[in-house]
């Protein structure tokens, strides 16, 4: 019986990786190219086509805030998507769309909740209840199995090799920005940053993050 196509395919494992690796890429193009040129995930609008006026580029102290987020691995035990299903929005409060997100780079949607999600935390604390439960987590939530961040409670200039210049993390939010929405800072905003954060400690820029996430979308 002569051997088919789809035999000889499978018997080349050259042949058959350079295939897969072929139809994974096309698949991913055709998946992916499009949504650069859709609005809905380059600008800031909802899921009705409507602006989200709320969604702005972060200021230095969030963005500085975001940084650090990223640094202690909060992604790992907390998302910010919210599933358009009843049991999340119940909970949590709208569910997410991509007009939220054209100024996070990378965005912290995650896959993995030990802690609750935070796409809308923004507003839901008091700044005072989110210093207690970032520096002693058991204290306000008993059952938290959250660790606690008491290192964070220091200034920018005492920790700085642990944060990049914030000037430098604001040219690199310009750089990458998506297509079709203009550059979030001007240069006379990166030059003034860092005296945004004077007298600021680690813990003040996470909690500046942390109380506006969610709170455009929310607020529709």
């Amino acid at each position: 019986m002569a051997e088919s196509k789809h035999d000889a395919i499978e018997r080349s494992i050259f042949l058959l990786l350079v295939l897969s690796l072929l139809a994974v890429s096309v698949g991913g193009l055709v998946e992916i190219v499009p949504l650069f040129f859709q609005s809905s995930t380059t600008t800031a609008i909802d899921d009705k086509s409507a602006p989200l006026d709320g969604v702005k580029p972060y200021d230095p102290l969030r963005l500085a805030g975001r940084y650090i987020y990223i640094r202690e691995g909060c992604y790992n035990c907390h998302s910010q998507m919210i599933r358009p299903f009843r049991s999340e929005t119940e909970r949590y409060g709208p569910f997410s769309v991509a007009g939220e997100f054209v100024y996070d780079h990378p965005f912290q949607w995650g896959s993995k909740r030990t802690g609750p999600d935070l796409a809308r935390v923004g507003g839901r604390y008091s700044d005072s209840w989110q210093r207690q439960h970032l520096l002693d987590p058991r204290s306000v939530v008993p059952g938290s199995n959250m660790p606690a961040f008491p290192w964070l409670d220091r200034k920018f200039d005492e920790a700085i090799f642990n944060m990049p210049d914030i000037r430098t993390q604001m040219w690199a939010m310009n750089t990458v920005i998506n297509a079709g929405v203009p550059a979030p800072y001007t240069d006379e905003d990166i030059n003034a940053a860092p005296k945004a954060l004077e007298g600021k400690t680690e813990l003040d820029a996470l909690i500046a993050y942390l109380q506006g996430l969610g709170t455009a979308r929310r607020a529709q």
